[in-house]
């Protein structure tokens, strides 16, 4: 736990701010499905043209390694954005920042429906991540706006339902583009997808931090919060963890369809398949971790999946080195995609529980870390033959054993955070209805300006 700052809630009682809205006990379907759509913004930017790699090096005239970059300008911008307008919302609140961010979102998509260069594309797929990063932060910052203790972790793999329906059908939407002859005709529909996300939070989703409980001071602030957070042991440990479990993660991502297509000879729809099947095991470890949360500790949680996560990609490496053939390896990287998505959703509610007083900015530096160890990591299997399962594999593996050892340096904090948010959780079963029917009709309703 942080000891630069109070509790989100020892800070009101001490200032005597009253937070309003209120915080929610009741998670509302309507509140999911916006704020996961928006998070999905993130996830479908980044899946929905993988199958169309091969098309796109063909087109531009380039080298598969300069197409996996464009992969790696989006997680940057990913990276970046999250730090900025996480920061930002924390001081101006996160209606603005989210309406700015999405039309930035149209027009970078729009921008590469007409470019000519690889170059000319990895710049705007930077700027795309950037603006995409508005939904996927302040989405979670919102979470923790509006809910404690375990309903943090409940809220979060709902949303997290939400999100696992972008990469289970990215791939295959972005398939049945390449039917309609240009990989372009994807980036018009994600420009689609941003304005109809625009006009929704526009005109339904209300604004979730209070005047009293944002940030003053302009920029000196902010820099202290991030600093505070990366001199917290606790904090920095479960962020690299997170990051490291997405570079594994981003390793497939940028890999896979190079490793499928062109090393075991698939097709753009059989090799969409395999990567949806991935997602909807993701979906499914996220909707596991809900279930778990209230009955098992959030550490206890995060430790079974990382373990679990290193047995089975070092299983990976031992197919791919051995040339066992292209099942054990889908079956292996599909249990792997389960415990990701079992142990992803467990790190925000531990590092957010410690860190209430500075969500927007916890949040965001979680998910710039996430990111931004990916967009590091991706790019090394383009260091290998091309379609080498091996190379992913070992990336893989190796990117999972940092994870585990971080895991257990900072094991004794994470016991002490789980503890207490059991705790809470146990104090505020009692709810008000009253203030339930107040809560969720300030959160989705009429616009405000």
């Amino acid at each position: 736990m942080s000891t630069e700052a109070p509790p989100a809630a020892t800070a009101r009682a001490l200032t005597g701010a009253t937070p309003t809205p209120p915080k929610l006990a009741r998670i509302g379907a309507g509140l999911i499905l916006l704020l996961g759509a928006l998070t999905a913004v993130g996830p479908f930017t980044i899946d929905l043209y993988l199958a169309a790699f091969p098309q796109i090096t063909a087109d531009m005239k380039t080298q598969p390694a300069a197409v996996q970059l464009t992969i790696t300008a989006t997680l940057a911008g990913l990276a970046l954005g999250q730090l900025l307008i996480g920061s930002v919302s924390d001081a101006i609140g996160r209606r603005r920042p989210l309406l700015i961010g999405l039309s930035l979102y149209v027009v970078a998509s729009l921008g590469i429906v007409f470019v000519t260069s690889v170059e000319a594309l990895t710049a705007l797929r930077f700027v795309q991540g950037f603006a995409a990063a508005a939904g996927m932060v302040l989405s979670m910052a919102i979470v923790r706006d509006r809910f404690e203790g375990i309903q943090v972790g409940k809220a979060m793999a709902r949303l997290m339902l939400v999100v696992g329906v972008a990469p289970s059908i990215a791939p295959l939407i972005g398939a049945q583009f390449l039917r309609l002859g240009s990989w372009r005709y994807m980036f018009v529909a994600l420009a689609v997808f941003g304005v109809v996300l625009l006009v929704l939070a526009f005109f339904l989703l209300k604004e979730s931090l209070p005047v009293q409980l944002r940030r003053s001071g302009g920029v000196a602030p902010a820099l202290r919060s991030y600093g505070s957070l990366l001199r917290d042991p606790m904090f920095m440990g479960l962020a690299l963890l997170s990051g490291f479990s997405m570079g594994a993660l981003f390793t497939y991502v940028s890999s896979a369809t190079f490793v499928f297509q062109q090393g075991f000879g698939l097709s753009a729809q059989q090799f969409a398949l395999i990567f949806a099947s991935g997602a909807v095991a993701i979906t499914a470890g996220t909707q596991i971790n809900g279930a778990m949360i209230g009955r098992v500790a959030p550490e206890q949680i995060l430790r079974a999946a990382v373990l679990a996560a290193l047995a089975i990609t070092g299983s990976m490496v031992v197919v791919t080195v051995l040339g066992l053939g292209i099942w054990p390896l889908i079956a292996l990287l599909v249990l792997n995609m389960l415990a990701t998505g079992i142990l992803l959703p467990a790190v925000p509610v531990i590092a957010l529980e410690a860190d209430a007083h500075r969500a927007g900015s916890a949040a965001a530096l979680l998910g710039a870390m996430q990111f931004g160890v990916g967009a590091a990591l991706a790019p090394v299997t383009g260091l290998f033959p091309e379609g080498s399962a091996v190379a992913m594999a070992t990336v893989m593996f190796g990117a999972t054993a940092v994870a585990v050892g971080l895991m257990f340096a900072i094991r004794p904090a994470m016991k002490r955070i789980s503890r207490e948010i059991v705790l809470a959780s146990s104090a505020d079963r009692a709810v008000d209805p009253a203030a339930i029917a107040e809560a969720d009709e300030l959160v989705v309703g009429e616009r405000v300006v």
